[in-house]
């Protein structure tokens, strides 16, 4: 598949482009738009606001969904629009977690 991506202030939003090329059933063509547009709404806060235009190619119609959801973040990370994850991080920090509350500090003791 390929990627355009015009960045622009906003939302991120989504546009797909399914040939009769790729698949001639409208069944698979449509399997491949739900995978894409599931990944793009699962995809973090950190992706680039801009329009995004996904052109499948005819492996597409072959692909698993774990297949085609992976080539779409591959591109995504290509183009710069996802931030490089670090290196040896399984997974995000949490965000709703305030420093003093980690189980790995100790509590504050009061000397009264």
């Amino acid at each position: 598949m390929s990627l355009h991506w015009r960045p622009v202030e906003g939302p991120a939003r989504l546009g797909m482009a399914v040939s009769r090329k790729v698949d001639k059933r409208a069944v698979g063509r449509n399997r491949i738009k739900r995978v894409l547009r599931e990944t793009f709404r699962h995809l973090p806060a950190s992706l680039a606001g801009g329009d995004y235009v996904v052109v499948a190619r005819s492996a597409a119609a072959r692909a698993s969904h774990s297949e085609l959801r992976d080539a779409f973040l591959r591109v995504l990370h290509r183009a710069g629009a996802l931030p490089v994850p670090a290196a040896g991080v399984t997974m995000p920090p949490r965000q709703d977690a305030h420093p003093s509350s980690s189980p790995l500090t100790e509590p504050e003791r009061r000397s009264d």
